[in-house]
């Protein structure tokens, strides 16, 4: 658990902050320990728990109400009985917290900061001048307008205004600006996860394979795919993902969990150990590594930055992807299905680190055929293997 910090002065809470809230619902803490250590009042750290709290529906008919959900902390992180507890659950979440908090924020700060009169009257005095071929900072700085060229030009596109981009030729111009990717890791998170403490954990515990994690990138923010490489025999498969956050890697893993567990497989067994790049997506790390009670079942690692170098296997099977999917082509009209048809045939190519085997031959012999199948890759016969963008074309016809 991290030390103990100085009141903190930012207003807002950081998505590192509700993962300690978290982790120390899960062992116990007090709201007042907890305020102590992310250094905050314990009435705001029991207002963001209350107000995010995640029901779990009860799994026995007319249930009665959990007697230690009316006191704090009301929630259901730390209770021993989680396990085995028939009754509704309710649970703090971070990452669920965190979405709905940036989902408040944005709709806190949409709308018009102005009073109608104001806002007619700028809107009335801008017109005027773009009819006449004014400059829009012409405008503003002339008539001492109350409004900046950034809000007019979000009221511009949100349709507010009586002016529309046609009748401002160089706004028609501009292409919108490509949007930075906002999710990130936070340092705290990677303590005990780097790639130093990625070797040190497999030397000491003899481990000798592993799974290397990465995503394929599509059109720029359009659907990518999260691949996942077994380093045993680079057998490969891929789940899609609407898009690249942390949010949907997070539900896609959550998903791949639940439908192993149908299956009669768990997790654990298959991905005890995970390398990964630093990309903002694989920031929700609990929910690779722990189970939907928050036990640890697996070990999430971090590559230094900048260095693909480290996770090499899965990066050369891309290559094999992209011998039937081109760099450019876009995701968006992919199905799961398609992706796992693209990756069935990739893992029915024979390889010679692997003496005339295809990873398929391999992975079903040591974990048994039903495995892959419940990962979404089907046997393709070595004669029907089609390693070629016709693949795309021939599953269209």
């Amino acid at each position: 658990m991290p030390d103990l910090k100085k009141p903190n002065t930012c207003k807002h809470l950081t998505y590192e902050e509700r993962i300690e809230i978290q982790d120390c619902l899960f062992h116990g803490v007090s709201f007042k320990g907890i305020a102590r250590r992310i250094g905050k009042d314990p009435t705001t750290v029991s207002k963001e728990v209350k107000k995010h709290i995640q029901v779990i529906p009860a799994r026995v008919e007319n249930p009665r109400p959990c007697p230690d959900l009316l006191k704090a902390p009301f929630v259901c992180n730390g209770c021993r009985r989680k396990r085995s507890c028939r009754l509704e659950k309710h649970e703090y979440l971070a990452r669920f917290a965190h979405q709905a908090y940036r989902e408040t924020l944005v709709e806190s700060r949409s709308g018009i900061a102005l009073s109608k009169e104001s806002f007619y009257e700028n809107d009335r005095i801008i017109s005027e001048g773009i009819s006449k071929g004014q400059h829009l900072y012409h405008i503003i700085q002339s008539q001492k307008l109350s409004v900046s060229k950034s809000t007019f030009y979000r009221h511009l596109h949100l349709g507010y205004l009586s002016v529309a981009p046609l009748d401002m030729p160089r706004v028609v111009k501009f292409k919108p600006r490509r949007a930075h990717a906002k999710d990130y890791i936070p340092p705290k998170l990677k303590q005990g996860r780097t790639f130093d403490c990625f070797e040190e954990f497999i030397s000491q515990n003899g481990i000798t394979h592993w799974v290397e994690m990465d995503l394929v990138i599509g059109r720029i923010g359009g659907k990518v795919i999260m691949t996942f490489d077994f380093t045993l025999c680079n057998f490969m498969f891929g789940i899609l993902l609407d898009n690249k956050t942390s949010v949907a890697a997070a539900a896609a893993i959550c998903n791949l969990k639940a439908r192993l567990l149908d299956n009669g497989f768990s997790f654990a067994s298959l991905f005890p150990v995970i390398l990964t790049d630093n990309g903002g997506e694989f920031s929700d790390v609990f929910a690779f590594e722990n189970n939907r009670d928050g036990d640890k079942e697996a070990s999430l690692f971090f590559c230094d930055p900048h260095t693909p170098s480290q996770k090499p296997r899965v990066e050369k099977n891309h290559t094999l992807f992209r011998d039937i999917v081109p760099s450019g082509s876009s995701f968006d009209d992919f199905s799961q299905n398609t992706v796992d048809l693209i990756f069935s045939h990739v893992n029915g190519i024979s390889r010679k680190s692997l003496n005339g085997k295809s990873p398929y031959d391999v992975f079903a012999f040591t974990f048994g055929a039903s495995v892959p199948a419940a990962l979404g890759i089907d046997f393709i016969q070595p004669s029907e293997v089609i390693q070629s963008p016709l693949l795309l074309k021939s599953a269209d016809d």
